[in-house]
């Protein structure tokens, strides 16, 4: 029997490897175009390093046929700053498409990678999550999809004929409206405002509300700047509620528009790591009303009490992913008191 052909993995870097990086990407990690602008963005520009890069060699002339990232994220845990590491690009080209090579470059970015992080975390496809076990990482809780409907003409249309929910859509909404107002009744009437860019305020709010358990990233105007504002794919903005009397910053969330839906990537309150209240999840189905959306979406994984909130304000489970992750630091491995939203991602 043939002996396999020998592999190799390589730290890899940024500046030399860039061709050789993008040229794994092809047609494999999507649009051409996109990957390069996310080299720009993610892997150039990041204010909290480069990523640690993994390159999978092969043969005697060493030809790049994989790779894999691991990208820097400021953290708490438990009140204790440091940093993370999110698992992002991997690739390897299609004749080397097998459970070795790739089980070999995962290996070497746990190692590599943990060396400089304290958690490595990844939202991996549900068929990557035996190669995870194996390399180490644990289930450490799952991100949940939260959606509400605003406007109900379509979501009935896919339960009633259409002539029926072009009458009950507007009778619908209308209630709804009704009971949202009669809730919010006795709330404080936050002062609502876009902004296409990231406030300073930001930082004046994670100051205020720092004190954390939980395993979350640092939501500063640092973070929002390169994470949304630099960002080349999506464009964000952020609806921000400040006390009606001293005009300081109470919430703030930062929001796509897809079609009709307004996404909610991340979010941050003078609640803090407890959650975001009701009566700002109010304030902002109330805008995004205005708006014309038709409905709302938001992902978060945390401890149920974190949820209550968006929960109490009419927000149902529309799916969950997994979470995997690897403590670096002599942390047991397993179920974390964790506080992540899409924005934790890499895009």
């Amino acid at each position: 029997m043939q002996a396999p052909a020998p592999y190799a993995v390589d730290a890899g870097s940024v500046a030399r490897d860039r061709e050789a990086l993008l040229g794994i990407w092809r047609g494999r990690l999507g649009v051409d175009a996109r990957m390069q602008s996310k080299f720009e963005w993610f892997y150039q520009e990041c204010p909290f390093g480069e990523p640690t890069v993994c390159v999978l060699r092969h043969g005697p002339d060493r030809q790049a046929v994989g790779a894999a990232s691991a990208g820097p994220r400021r953290l708490l845990a438990n009140g204790t700053g440091m940093l993370a590491g999110v698992l992002v690009d991997l690739a390897v080209t299609a004749e080397h498409r097998s459970l070795g090579p790739a089980l070999m470059l995962q290996t070497a970015l746990a190692e590599s990678a943990g060396r400089r992080f304290g958690l490595l975390y990844g939202f991996p496809n549900p068929k990557a999550a035996p190669v995870f076990k194996r390399i180490g990482y644990s289930r450490l809780g799952e991100i949940v999809r939260l959606a509400r409907v605003l406007r109900h003409r379509a979501y009935l249309a896919r339960r009633f004929p259409r002539a029926l929910a072009a009458l009950g859509g507007p009778v619908t909404d209308l209630a709804v409206r009704i009971r949202d107002a009669w809730r919010s009744r006795a709330d404080t009437r936050w002062q609502p405002c876009w902004s296409a860019v990231a406030d300073a305020r930001f930082d004046e709010l994670w100051s205020r509300t720092t004190a954390a358990t939980a395993t979350l990233a640092i939501r500063d105007a640092t973070f929002a700047r390169w994470r949304f504002d630099r960002c080349p794919f999506e464009q964000t903005r952020y609806l921000l509620l400040s006390h009606p009397v001293d005009g300081f910053l109470q919430a703030w969330f930062a929001c796509q528009a897809h079609d009709t839906t307004l996404h909610v990537r991340d979010c941050w309150s003078v609640d803090g790591e407890s959650g975001v209240r009701r009566e700002f999840v109010d304030a902002l189905l109330a805008a995004a009303r205005r708006d014309g959306h038709a409905a709302v979406s938001f992902e978060i994984a945390g401890a149920k009490d974190r949820v209550g909130g968006w929960k109490s304000a009419g927000f149902q489970e529309r799916g969950r992913r997994p979470v995997f992750g690897k403590w670096t630091d002599g942390r047991p491995s397993g179920t974390v008191d964790l506080y992540l939203t899409s924005a934790d991602e890499d895009e």
